[in-house]
């Protein structure tokens, strides 16, 4: 069986036909949806402290690189970031923009889970209180270990772009 490197893409039908397949397909080709999450409070990338800058991308990258067992995809990707901080209602003015976290956290990724974030066509970033009340239906076991820490954290998600001709 010929695989494809660049779509990066596949289905769980294939991990069927074979084990040894399957095992060589997720080790190098890690199946999407993929989620991560990076404990601590993000950096915005217009602070002034460079080395702190450095240091959270670094942490990104090397919890990235730890979770995702395989090559940087060469598809086209949907990144969504939330960031779970912890601050009480009315007193949410240090916690960085969210807007402001992403460049960062886009750069942490390069090279790991996409070859650059070119590829990256929809990208959605909100932020949450974890003091705040939450209705979730079907939480992963990744979401679920973030807030069980009960730390402010990113939770990271890459799923496959939508249909570039869809516009809804």
């Amino acid at each position: 069986m010929e695989v494809d490197p660049s779509s990066a893409l596949y289905t769980r039908r294939v991990f069927y036909h074979d084990d040894r397949v399957s095992f060589l397909l997720r080790r190098y080709f890690p199946v999407l949806p993929f989620e991560f999450i990076v404990t601590g409070k993000p950096v915005s990338h217009q602070t002034k402290d460079r080395k702190r800058l450095q240091a959270w991308k670094a942490l990104v990258t090397q919890t990235a690189q730890a979770c995702w067992k395989g090559s940087p995809s060469g598809a086209l990707l949907r990144v969504v970031i939330t960031h779970y901080y912890d601050a009480a209602p009315g007193f949410e003015h240090d916690v960085p923009d969210s807007d402001n976290i992403v460049k960062p956290v886009r750069d942490a990724l390069n090279g790991v889970i996409y070859v650059d974030d070119y590829q990256v066509t929809d990208f959605l970033s909100r932020r949450r209180n974890l003091n705040g009340s939450f209705r979730i239906k079907g939480m992963s076991p990744v979401l679920a270990e973030g807030f069980c820490k009960g730390e402010e954290f990113l939770h990271i998600r890459i799923d496959p772009a939508p249909d570039p001709e869809k516009l809804d």
